[in-house]
């Protein structure tokens, strides 16, 4: 039986490769056996409200072309449904985390055609407050470097343009009081920054938080110390080699939800989109979303 899915795309997403690609993209998923038809977004926040009303008109399919940033409007749009069909996904971004994560290629026939199979795979979804993310969230000094590149210069230059505003800005990071309150913890120390991680993918650092898993109900969680520009850039560098977990600096546990608050005004990145400000309380969902995946389970990032 012919499935009915709906596309969602952002046509300004990666230096327009989906706008382009469309023709070519309908005509193979139509050849699949899916019904297809779009939703090109006109802003800010409507690949939110294109996911709610797909799944009010009862398709049987959501799929999102684009970048982070479509991937995350389209999950908000769909985690407050009781009804949530799966979700399939077009990396065709400046930035594909998720996608890395989950091992969707880059190459849209690829990515098409796993779409056409609609193996799922039950994912984690983070709630912070009253927004939703499926790869990270942050706040501190460094998470707000992502607003300041300007959206243009992103798509030319792609993660690039995060480490050169991160090195210039370097010298002027402020530490951050932070209280935070978990089942298990209770901290209250100056930091640089933290992350709560869903997913190992996150901003180009394939081994950011090495253990975690999509799929564990759990958040792999990034405490940086207050500490000086020379550790600080140790850390970063142990990063890239995933062994930053053992100094001093970091503080690493995994929970199900934390609550962080601050006297200090502290800006949020969710999913590399601005989440808001502190405080808040981030709950894992677990096996919230069922996401289509590559069946034999290979997650080799295919260009």
């Amino acid at each position: 039986m012919t499935k009915r899915a709906r596309l969602i795309f952002n046509p300004t997403s990666g230096r327009e490769e989906m706008r382009r690609r469309l023709p070519d993209v309908l005509q193979r998923l139509e050849r699949g056996g899916l019904e297809t038809s779009t939703h090109a977004t006109i802003g800010e926040g409507d690949a939110t409200l294109a996911a709610a009303d797909a799944i009010e008109r009862g398709f049987d399919l959501i799929i999102a072309a684009g970048g982070d940033g479509t991937l995350y409007e389209v999950i908000n749009g769909m985690a407050e449904k009781e009804n949530r069909p799966p979700l399939g996904i077009l990396p065709l971004g400046t930035t594909n985390d998720f996608a890395r994560a989950l091992g969707i290629p880059r190459n849209w026939e690829y990515a098409c055609d796993l779409i056409i199979q609609q193996h799922t795979r039950s994912i984690d979804v983070g709630k912070m407050n009253q927004r939703y993310f499926i790869n990270i969230a942050g706040g501190g000094s460094m998470t707000e470097l992502t607003y300041e590149v300007p959206s243009k210069l992103k798509t030319m230059i792609g993660q690039l343009a995060y480490y050169m505003k991160g090195i210039e800005k370097l010298p002027r990071l402020r530490p951050i009081e932070l209280y935070i309150r978990t089942d298990e913890h209770e901290l209250h120390e100056e930091v640089m920054l933290f992350l709560i991680a869903n997913s190992n993918s996150v901003g180009g650092f394939e081994r950011l938080a090495p253990g975690a898993s999509l799929g564990d109900g759990l958040f792999d969680c990034l405490i940086l110390k207050k500490c000086n520009l020379a550790e600080f850039i140790r850390v970063v560098s142990l990063a890239l080699r995933g062994e930053h977990l053992s100094d001093p600096n970091v503080i690493y546990f995994q929970t199900r939800s934390i609550q962080v608050t601050s006297p200090d005004y502290v800006q949020l990145n969710l999913d590399g989109e601005f989440g808001g400000t502190l405080p808040c309380l981030f709950t894992n969902l677990p096996s919230h979303l069922r996401v289509i995946v590559d069946e034999s389970g290979q997650s080799s990032y295919k260009n």
